[in-house]
């Protein structure tokens, strides 16, 4: 059976289609030919500068082409490409490059102030890569990408390519400081391709992906709204590639529900990847009102990850392209393939339902496997292909990867409960429950119940201090434009959904909950405004 490396995959794909689209952003395409051209320059660049094996190259890019020519230079060489969040500032940027050891940091020109200032507490890192945004000039301790890229050479490094090399994906998590979780490719690839749409035979190997492609012809066009420094936009990305098929990138770095429907149009994407309601509502709205401004009949799935996609959106988005499959994923950065929930124009999920991966179990807090039907509280665990730990840090791997029943099982946080046809309702992080006179609260599902009521855009619920509860279940509410709402109406409208004591007992009123370019919430914040907004006395 083959043992996978993604440059190994790349090298077929750039050989067998030269002149087929691998990128394309706005009015730039980049073909698979320049795609192998730039890494393999920038792999001999780096090599030139001292790059070791499995050294870490740190992107720090918002999304473009440069971003995967980087990560796909870095596989090229058997280094290891690492994503950076570019909403850091500089003391979460200098843990996160000296963290992770990194030899060498790709930035964009709007970092440049950023990364100067970090620059001095950077003793490992050999060198760095400017790509050009229109933000000023290179600094002199950088190099221009393009000038890397022409570097002269085969781009081998002399310890070549194996399935052990990493893939390195820091991820915030809901606690603590950024933590790298440490994929190996081969099993990276092994977890993603089963999942992709053309699904390559490990008994076949590298000449089975180039049988399949000269059979078959060029992959699918994917269009990852969400940034490529987080999981679900760099994986579908690598997936789509290892496929044959082309990215499409968004060309502005604000999302636009306009510009997302108008790049589907303008670029014939087969599958979009968002990140539920944040992305979703913008998207409906700009495909309905007015209705038939866009064509987005091309797209054959749209699939979310990240946050909660409601049914009525689904609904919306299967109205204007009633052909398409609509795929909720339920994955985190340490645990894919938890569960997914497919909806077509015949039949939509609900919100928060998916259906348990075929190697996913439900752990009560004895360690126990949770029953279908049984209301009992527990902990989502992914077996078989999973990451191999947290980098440099033996203490949080052990509390994550466990060995159960002769499997490995990833049990990164998340709570569910079992339900009676053996699907699964999300219930969050457990860093996020809230403790409310002894009783649990998610706040996820809370919020979805907020987000039923027809005026609630978006809603972030949390726990602060209460001199008789512990902790007092309060929220923060988004309404759509337009709209008005009672706040005691919503909490009694919260209370006709769920048992009493997890309904809010204070609400505010926000102009918009603010989450972040992924899609994801700032708990943290909405905590301490929350702190601040009501007051700590006892409430009745």
């Amino acid at each position: 059976m083959t043992s996978w490396n993604f440059g190994d995959i790349f090298d077929v794909v750039a050989r067998l289609q030269p002149d087929r689209t691998a990128i394309i952003q706005g009015e730039r395409t980049v073909s698979w030919a320049e795609l192998d051209d730039a890494s393999r320059g920038l792999g001999q660049w780096m090599l030139d500068q001292g790059a070791a094996q499995q050294d870490k190259v740190a992107i720090y890019l918002y999304n473009s082409p440069e971003y995967l020519m980087a990560a796909a230079a870095a596989f090229r060489i058997g280094c290891v490409p690492v994503n950076t969040n570019y909403r850091y500032g500089a003391d979460e940027l200098t843990y996160l490059f000296d963290n992770a050891d990194a030899t060498v940091i790709v930035f964009h020109a709007t970092f440049t102030e950023l990364v100067d200032v970090v620059r001095p507490r950077l003793d490992k890192v050999k060198a760095f890569l400017f790509v050009d945004d229109g933000h000023g000039p290179c600094p002199t301790w950088a190099t221009p990408l393009p000038d890397a890229a022409r570097t002269e050479g085969e781009g081998r490094s002399p310890w070549g390519r194996t399935p052990d090399d990493l893939v390195m994906l820091y991820t915030g998590g809901t606690t603590g400081m950024p933590k790298g979780v440490m994929w190996r490719q081969d099993d990276l690839f092994g977890r993603l391709n089963p999942a992709g749409f053309r699904r390559y035979n490990p008994e076949l190997g590298l000449e089975g992906i180039a049988a399949d492609i000269s059979a078959n012809g060029p992959g699918v066009t994917l269009l990852p709204a969400c940034p490529l420094m987080h999981g679900t936009g760099f994986f579908t990305a690598l997936e789509t590639l290892a496929e044959g098929g082309t990215v499409s990138l968004l060309p502005s770095r604000h999302f636009s529900g306009d510009e997302l429907a108008k790049t589907i149009e303008a670029d014939s994407v087969n599958i979009a990847v968002i990140v539920g309601d944040p992305f979703g509502r913008p998207l409906l709205k700009a495909l309905t009102d007015p209705p038939n401004r866009f064509d987005v009949s091309s797209l054959t799935a749209m699939m979310s990850s990240g946050a909660m996609w409601s049914e009525e959106i689904k609904q919306g988005l299967l109205e204007v392209n009633s052909s398409m499959v609509l795929i909720d994923a339920f994955s985190s950065s340490e645990a894919l393939g938890m569960g997914s929930s497919i909806s077509t124009a015949k039949a939509t999920r609900s919100t928060a339902a998916f259906t348990l991966g075929p190697t996913v179990i439900v752990l009560d807090e004895h360690g126990n496997r949770v029953e279908p039907g049984s209301e009992t509280i527990g902990m989502i665990g992914v077996g078989g292909r999973n990451p191999i730990g947290y980098y440099k840090d033996a203490a949080k791997s052990a509390a994550t990867f466990k060995e159960i029943d002769g499997m490995r099982y990833s049990i990164p946080g998340d709570f569910a409960k079992v339900l009676a046809d053996g699907s699964i309702q999300l219930l969050g992080r457990g860093s996020q429950c809230i403790n409310t006179a002894g009783e649990k609260v998610f706040p996820e599902e809370v919020e979805e119940a907020l987000k039923t009521h027809d005026a609630v855009a978006d809603a972030c619920v949390v726990g602060i201090p209460d001199e008789r509860f512990g902790e007092r279940v309060v929220a923060a509410v988004e309404l759509h434009a337009g709209k008005t709402a009672d706040l005691e109406a919503l909490i009694a409208h919260v209370k006709g959904r769920l048992a009493h004591y997890k309904a809010p007992r204070q609400l505010r009123l926000v102009e918009t909950i603010g989450r972040s370019p992924s899609g994801k919430m700032d708990y943290g914040r909405h905590k301490k405004e929350a702190a601040e907004f009501f007051s700590a006395a006892p409430t009745s």
